[in-house]
């Protein structure tokens, strides 16, 4: 258990702070609110501040800085409806700390640690952590090339993932990202043992009920934690949940020695949340009006994601592409910091391609014959050479039609259309809606599958025989049953 009064352990001790006595609200902005402590010591930087107002619910502040000396600046957690100049306010001295360890597994909890899914409260002795801690030293940080399978045949193949490493998955609205998440929650139950904190930063109500009962019904709740700081709460709620769920990833990574895979989504949304409050401190704002601390808070909140030691925190992050401008701010300073990249593209889904990864702007620092061997980067620079001259060739498709084509690159156009369909996939998250069971496909599978596809034997096959499955042959027998279909006698009209 963690003794520090901070909530940070003894590793990282901080100084002694003498006791600050009450103070009162000085002025009300939204989330930001300012508190007087008159004649007496300011308290630091990122701790706490409790609101003793008539309320039930309790209203907690978090010290942002100092405006004079005797006035300090802070982010409310809670909504700030019904708060008057001079009430009463308590600095803590210490950080928000929140609850660690078994006791959190199976909940669902708040940015403050409350716990929210209407369950027996947490016990008093359970240990609790500050959520402000520096990253692991660049020296006990270890680096992995393991690859972290997925059985999604496109990200394996174009983007694979590493264990205890970082992965993005940047797209715009309505293009799969939230379900491709979900999805490799459910592909991992069997594969990953180790322990799972997702943290819904800005999600919409029923996107978190959704989640909380697919968890529920698979059995993975019991090894996952779930923190939530939803669209409809306050910014610094949103700003503050992703470090909540780090804090608990390190307690397991630190303490317990246990392998995590930390999920955000959605990233971009604790980017808005940190607008939202920059605005109301009334900085200047940056490029596309944008926080001036951008890349700092960004780096802050990803530079904590580490693997040490025999211990590997995996994660995988959802991040909303504003208008589909991959070249916003925000998502090239996310982008920045990941290992993998995956892109969804609005055009795939459009053709009914999904998930609709785009396998030419998805890339892996993994991808590299070193690492995946040289097979798999052979085949996987062969498919995305099929698939770019394929999309060189569409404008004089539009114009001219294939028959225009030269001999080689009408093959090419054939190939690549049916890598294209092979490397969708059916989803068991979306099997309710689509009546398809969902298909998880080893990397050697798919492997083979490019391979024979590239090397023609799919040549003279349906393509629509390749799309939605799994392997190559569940593929071949689609064809055979179609085929047989085909040749068989029609039956008289009566």
């Amino acid at each position: 258990m963690d003794h520090a009064p901070t909530g940070l352990s003894a590793k990282h001790p901080i100084p002694w702070i003498p006791p600050v006595q009450s103070g009162s609200v000085l002025s009300v902005r939204g989330a930001v609110v300012d508190v007087r402590f008159a004649e007496q010591a300011l308290p630091p930087i990122h701790t706490a501040l409790m609101v003793e107002w008539d309320r039930p619910d309790p209203l907690v502040l978090e010290v942002h800085s100092h405006v004079d000396a005797q006035t300090v600046r802070a982010i409310a957690m809670q909504s700030t409806a019904g708060l008057a100049r001079s009430v009463a306010v308590r600095a803590t001295g210490s950080q928000i700390s929140v609850p660690v360890g078994d006791a959190v597994l199976g909940r669902l909890v708040d940015v403050l640690g409350t716990v929210r899914d209407l369950g027996p409260a947490l016990a008093a002795d359970t240990p609790r952590r500050g959520i402000h801690n520096p990253p692991p030293a660049l020296d006990s940080q270890t680096s992995t090339t393991e690859i972290f399978e997925t059985g999604i045949k496109v990200i394996d193949l174009l983007a694979p993932l590493a264990r205890g490493g970082k992965a993005a998955m940047f797209g715009g609205a309505g293009v799969g990202k939230t379900v491709l998440v979900m999805e490799l929650i459910h592909a991992m139950v069997e594969k990953y043992q180790g322990i799972s904190v997702f943290a819904g930063v800005g999600e919409r109500s029923r996107e978190g009920h959704e989640l909380l009962t697919d968890m529920q019904d698979s059995g993975v709740l019991a090894r996952t934690v779930l923190v939530y700081g939803q669209m409809n709460e306050p910014p610094g709620a949103r700003w503050r949940a992703p470090l909540t769920a780090l804090t608990m990833a390190e307690y397991f990574r630190d303490q317990m020695h246990q392998n995590v895979l930390l999920l955000m989504d959605n990233v971009f949304r604790f980017v808005q949340a940190g607008s939202e409050v920059s605005s109301l401190l009334g900085r200047l704002p940056s490029r596309v009006g944008y926080q001036p601390t951008l890349a700092s808070e960004v780096a802050a909140l990803q530079e904590r994601i580490a693997s040490v030691a025999g211990t590997a925190v995996t994660a995988i992050q959802a991040v909303y592409v504003p208008a589909d401008d991959f070249t916003d701010p925000a998502v090239t300073a996310i982008s920045t910091h990941m290992d993998s990249i995956i892109m969804l593209s609005r055009t795939q889904a459009a053709e009914g391609f999904y998930p609709a990864v785009d396998p030419l702007t998805s890339s892996s620092a993994l991808l590299d014959p070193l690492v995946v061997g040289e097979a798999h980067y052979g085949i996987a620079e062969r498919v995305r050479e099929t698939l770019a001259r394929f999309k060189e060739l569409q404008d004089i498709i539009a114009l001219l039609g294939v028959e225009e084509l030269g001999a080689s690159d009408r093959l090419i156009v054939k190939r690549a259309r049916r890598l294209q369909r092979f490397l969708s996939q059916p989803f068991a998250v979306t099997e309710a809606f689509t009546g398809t069971p969902g298909r998880s496909v080893a990397r050697a599978d798919t492997l083979a599958g490019c391979q024979a596809i590239l090397e023609g034997e799919a040549d003279d096959w349906q393509e629509s025989s390749l799309y939605m499955v799994g392997t190559l042959e569940e593929a071949r027998q689609k064809e055979q049953a179609a085929a047989g279909s085909a040749s068989a006698p029609r039956g008289v009209a009566a």
